[in-house]
């Protein structure tokens, strides 16, 4: 039986408790028989793997290399992530440069199959993915039961890949807007609205960098990279996250209010 995070707030008093519990946490959830089970195959077979073709037609080292990067999801894509994996990222019209995701070339860049060789030979590279797995797959546990604290949890390791990837104060602030979770941290805090992302990118740019500085104070986005400023960001999130749940949730006993009221008015 896998272990399931216990999370007994929602909000900013939650993520206070996850944070004071999360290595006791996470151990528990890492030495479940089905993490144990593909973490011990993928450890055991991955450095005989050279290619992206012999990569996607193991299912279980799929597994961990796509969870390793929050791409679960495209398990059975195998086509398209051959393609991602053999590219690389080294030309400029690469798949996964290409894409607006950026997980994908953070994927294709791990693994350097079409790169520089495959890292899978590397001492190091089993542990590597791994680590990355397991707290991937502890997140979507706690986001299976607080999706926002899932968000939270995912901000520090998904912007030290951004900085890892992007240098220059708008190439920053744009991989920021590739990234679907970093983005919708991002736009809870700073008070955007869901259809703000159908604007004009250019524009899109400005109002990121306004908010930020109006609400945090951020004079550049390399900001971030400070722990500090990056739990600032995860309270503002979360404060209004909370916020926007509590006005859907009021909205919803109006409504329903509203109906048994009148259905007294309406005899079978």
């Amino acid at each position: 039986m896998t272990f399931q995070p216990v999370l007994p707030l929602s909000g900013f008093a939650g993520w206070s408790f996850l944070q004071r519990t999360y290595d006791a946490q996470r151990e528990a959830f890492t030495q479940s028989p089905a993490i144990d089970r593909l973490t011990d195959h993928f450890r055991e077979t991955i450095s005989t793997i050279f290619t992206a073709e012999a990569l996607v037609e193991d299912r279980r080292l799929m597994q961990v290399a796509l969870g390793a990067f929050g791409l679960d999801d495209d398990i059975n894509a195998k086509a398209f992530i051959r393609e991602i994996l053999s590219e690389g990222t080294q030309a400029d019209d690469a798949l996964a440069n290409r894409l607006a995701d950026k997980r994908y070339r953070q994927l294709s860049e791990a693994f350097g199959f079409g790169d520089f060789g495959p890292r899978t030979v590397l001492p190091s590279f089993a542990t590597e993915i791994i680590n990355r797995y397991e707290a991937r797959q502890f997140e979507i546990a706690v986001g299976e039961q607080d999706a926002d604290m899932r968000v939270a949890l995912s901000l520090g390791d998904s912007l030290t890949d951004l900085f890892d990837q992007a240098s220059g104060e708008d190439a920053q602030w744009f991989a920021m807007m590739g990234n679907p979770p970093l983005r919708r941290t991002f736009e809870v805090a700073l008070g955007l609205p869901a259809a703000f992302g159908q604007v004009d990118i250019d524009d899109q740019l400005i109002t990121f960098k306004d908010r930020a500085a109006s609400v945090l104070g951020v004079e550049s986005f390399s900001n971030f990279a400070d722990p500090d400023m990056q739990e600032a960001l995860i309270r503002m999130f979360l404060v209004r996250a909370q916020v926007e749940a509590g006005n859907s949730l009021t909205n919803g006993t109006i409504a329903l209010t509203l109906l048994q009221s009148v259905a007294p008015l309406n005899p079978a």
